[in-house]
């Protein structure tokens, strides 16, 4: 970027002089009066202006230019210093990015830790994806203890370094298919309209079709509530050719898993309700009291797009049939996901599956803690 001054005997003078030499392209800096008229002087303007010059090195030159006045005797040489400001400028960039780190203060003091500036994009995105706060001060204080100083100003060693704290305290129940002999039941409860039906037709199609272990499978649904939830899961086994044994009764559940003995996988489908619907759900408490001889494991479905808050409140009310494991749907319907990593690690129940959309068999993915903690860095939840 070179600079140059030009005279005039009246700012337009000067600025026409300029434009004529540099062209329209040439940026006005500054535009002032350097002497007036006396003495049989005249009025004098200075225009200084800045002009790119991709050729010119960036070092300080001297450009000398002949400034004609009206009066010829006051003909005159004006010399103009020029100077490249680019690597200036490049500082000061840096300088400004390191002051703009520092302005989110007064959040930068979390109870009695102080964020240092490096960690303030992690911290913000604990805050914006609904993080619980004591969890956030555990783990920051881990990090600022733990993290060697050397790696601070690395933003990518930072990242990689949460990256590897929340793994740690991210509960996941890795799957592990059944031998041969093997049997298994898998009872499936939460509130309506998070979809459970969907993901048990999903999980399924997995066992049935897509291990390549040829194991049989067979649903039972106890949902007679619901319109049209024994028609969805009968389209489903007809399409899978799976067995479907519907049970209105609690005294008729025994029954319907002795007729699905041969099977390997067993999944039954529950009827939803609100988690304030306590009569419900010990509804549900009804049926697996009838089998209690038999080892049933109980997966609360939970919606992604929810508070943590209402998480919680669901699970309170649902614990009272023994949950084991988790499973979360929607997570292609929210961009927030620090309360599903806050839930999980505060109840200590791992995570089974995770459900990516509505497509059966394929928007289902096995617990991962680095899938479910890449959409929390990013907001988004890739599908495989």
């Amino acid at each position: 970027m070179n600079m140059l001054s030009f005279l005039g005997e009246t700012p337009t003078v000067a600025l026409k002089k300029a434009q004529e030499e540099c062209g329209e392209e040439a940026i006005v800096i500054s535009t002032k009066k350097i002497s007036s008229a006396k003495d049989g002087n005249k009025d004098m303007y200075e225009v200084v202006v800045a002009l790119e010059d991709e050729t010119s090195a960036p070092a300080k030159k001297t450009y000398t230019k002949k400034i004609i006045s009206k009066d010829p005797r006051k003909d005159e040489k004006f010399q103009a210093s020029v100077y490249d400001f680019r690597a200036e400028i490049l500082k000061m960039q840096d300088a400004i990015g390191q002051v703009q780190k520092t302005l989110w203060d007064p959040k930068s003091q979390l109870y009695d830790l102080t964020i240092p500036p490096e960690f303030a994009d992690m911290y913000n995105l604990f805050e914006q994806n609904e993080f619980d706060q004591e969890m956030t001060y555990t783990i920051m204080k881990k990090t600022i203890k733990q993290l060697p100083v050397a790696l601070k100003a690395n933003p990518k060693k930072v990242n990689d370094f949460f990256k590897l704290i929340l793994r740690r305290i991210l509960p996941i129940k890795h799957e592990i298919p059944l031998r041969k002999h093997q049997r298994k039941i898998t009872m499936m409860v939460g509130p309506t309209g998070v979809g459970k039906t969907t993901t048990i037709a999903k999980l399924a199609a997995r066992y049935a079709y897509k291990l390549g272990q040829n194991y049989k499978v067979g649903i039972v649904t106890l949902d007679s509530f619901r319109v049209g939830a024994i028609e969805q899961l009968q389209a489903y086994t007809n399409i899978m050719r799976l067995p479907l044994e519907v049970v209105k009764n609690p005294e008729d559940l025994i029954e319907a898993l002795l007729r699905l003995k041969d099977c390997n996988y067993i999944f039954i489908d529950t009827a939803g309700s609100s988690q304030y619907d306590v009569d419900k759900i010990e509804l549900i408490n009804e049926y697996q009291n009838r089998v209690e001889d038999l080892p049933i494991e109980k997966i609360l479905v939970l919606p992604a797009n929810v508070k943590q808050s209402d998480l919680t409140d669901i699970y309170a009310n649902y614990s009272r049939l023994n949950i084991d494991y988790l499973t979360f749907t929607k997570l292609d319907e929210t961009k927030s996901f620090g309360n599903l990593i806050s839930f999980a690690h505060k109840t200590k129940k791992s995570i089974t599956y995770f459900s990516v959309g509505q497509n059966v068999p394929d928007d289902l993915i096995v617990s991962d803690a680095s899938f479910l903690i890449d959409c929390f860095m990013n907001n988004s939840c890739p599908r495989r």
